[in-house]
């Protein structure tokens, strides 16, 4: 079975690399690098964007804090109590 671009991007952050969206469009022929991104964390990863000292901007995958996991919670039960 074929990997899918999120897939793809999914193993090389969870191999500790840290990618930009130049380098996500160019290796995994990715169209919309901010869509995969995306599409990760509406998965559930928590990607995270981070501002090198010169500027230059790299995804890598974290581990989200307790404030954001509650945060998470909190709007979990607040869209099915509606």
């Amino acid at each position: 079975m074929k990997q899918t671009i999120q897939d793809s991007v999914l193993t090389a952050l969870k191999n500790g690399s840290e990618l930009t969206s130049k380098q996500i469009a160019s290796k995994f022929k990715a169209g919309n690098p901010q869509a995969v991104i995306q599409s990760l964390r509406f998965s559930g990863h928590a990607v995270y964007l981070n501002t090198k000292k010169n500027g230059i901007k790299k995804y890598r995958l974290g581990n989200p804090s307790r404030a954001v996991v509650a945060a998470g919670y909190k709007a979990l039960a607040t869209a099915t109590s509606k």
